[in-house]
Formats: C-alpha cells, structure tokens, sequence
C-alpha cells in the first residue's frame, strides 16, 4: 500500500472533514468512517441502540432510514454527545477509507487548519519523517477535482512551509497549485465556497448556511485522527497506526 508509511491528512471541507470536526468537538464518542450504505447498517446492528447514530449523505441530502446527514449544524453537542456515529458520505468517507492503512491519518479543514498543522508538524518532527511522507488526500466530488479542497490544501502547505521552508518546492505540481489557489483566495474563503461548484449545488438545496460554517478557520481547534478503526479526537500521546479490519 503507497499510503502504509504515510502520514496522511484527509480534506472534504464541504462536508465532511468539517461535519466529522464538529461531531467530535461537540462530544461524540467516534465517528466509524464505511463507503457504502450497506457497510453502515451492518455495523450500527451491531452497537447499542442508545449510543450509536447513523449519519451521512447521497447527493448531499441524508440517507433514508439515517439519524443524521452530513451539515455540520446537525452534529450538535445535543444530538451528538457521547455518541458512535457510523457515517457514509458520497466523497469524503471513502477518503478516509482509502487512507486507513497510513502510519497516521488526520482529518483537517479549514475549522481546524492550524491545529492539524502543528500535529503534522510535530508528527513529523519527533519521527525524522522527510517532507514527501506528507501526503494530503483531497476527497474531490465524484471523482473530479474540487476549489474548495485544492485550497484548504494549499492553506495546509502554506503553514507546514512557515517552518519547513523546503516543502514548498518538495510538493510536486499538485501542491503548488494548490498552494496558488489558496493565496488567490485567501481573503475570502466564503466568496471562494459559494462560488464553488459543490457550494453552488448546496446553497441550491438549501444548504447555504453550511458554507459559512465550513468557512470560519480555526473555529473547532481539535485533530480527528484515526485511531485502530475509528476517528477519534487526537489525545496527548495518541499517535497509534490506523488499521481497518
């Protein structure tokens, strides 16, 4: 596996690198990331009935028979405290499925850029990792390149780079363009999300408010990172491999 030696940071920032960031901020227990409908309900039988939640989306809008959807203002610390949530969404599940084979995966946005920045960085640090062993994983939308994450991602060199300044020329054609597109949008990260492809398609379903919400940097200063099969909240010390049976 090309990600078994890799730390890897996972972006959906429209929705559910932010959707996952606010359930854990906000009290959930974990969140079982699976890439099928049919994989979600086979594991949620067998959680308890009072601690477990389904939540994610197709299309945008909530699964049928599902808790929950994927709009980050659903995921409050009322509905969601205490909670395991087995969650499907259409792009940003599956990335985190792809990457649970990595030495340690994160999952970032731009509520907790700077957070997940330092975690890298001390990650790295304390393992004499080399600047290539950072592989950022954009979900994209339907297999297809996605503005909003391309930025997010840019913004995520942009900081690395502040204290390894080699990085920057290390990332490959993806990450300076990335890194481009984030200096292009940097002043308005709301304009760029509704502007957006994807952020377009939400506001069109009535989830503009959402975009404001994925907008506001380092609103949820906390590090999902996928520990044995779940994410969890990063904890001092916590640094385990992540591993999907």
């Amino acid at each position: 596996m090309y990600l078994r030696e890799k730390t890897v940071v996972v972006i959906d920032v429209l929705r559910a690198s932010t959707t996952v960031t606010a359930a854990l901020y906000n009290g959930a227990k974990e969140i079982i990331p699976v890439a099928t409908v049919e994989s979600a309900m086979k594991i949620v039988g067998n959680l308890y009935g009072d601690v477990r939640l389904l939540g994610g989306e197709r299309n945008g809008k909530m699964i049928e028979g599902f808790n929950l959807g994927n709009s980050p203002l659903e995921y409050t610390e009322e509905r969601v405290f205490g909670k395991a949530i087995v969650y499907s969404t259409t792009n940003g599940s599956l990335a985190m499925v792809k990457a649970r084979y990595a030495k340690v995966m994160v999952v970032a946005s731009f509520v907790n850029l700077s957070a997940v920045a330092a975690f890298v960085e001390d990650v790295t640090g304390s393992r004499n990792e080399e600047e290539s062993d950072i592989i950022i994983l954009c979900a994209g939308r339907n297999g297809f390149y996605s503005l909003e994450d391309s930025v997010c991602a840019g913004m995520l060199i942009e900081k690395l780079s502040a204290r390894k300044p080699a990085l920057t020329s290390e990332c490959g054609d993806a990450g300076i363009v990335s890194l481009t597109m984030f200096k292009r949008h940097s002043r308005s990260l709301l304009k760029m999300l509704k502007n957006s492809e994807h952020g377009k398609y939400l506001s069109a379903i009535g989830y503009g408010d959402d975009l404001k919400f994925c907008a506001a940097v380092d609103s949820l200063p906390v590090v999902p990172q996928l520990l044995g099969n779940v994410v969890k909240l990063k904890k001092d010390g916590d640094s385990s491999k992540g591993s999907f049976s």
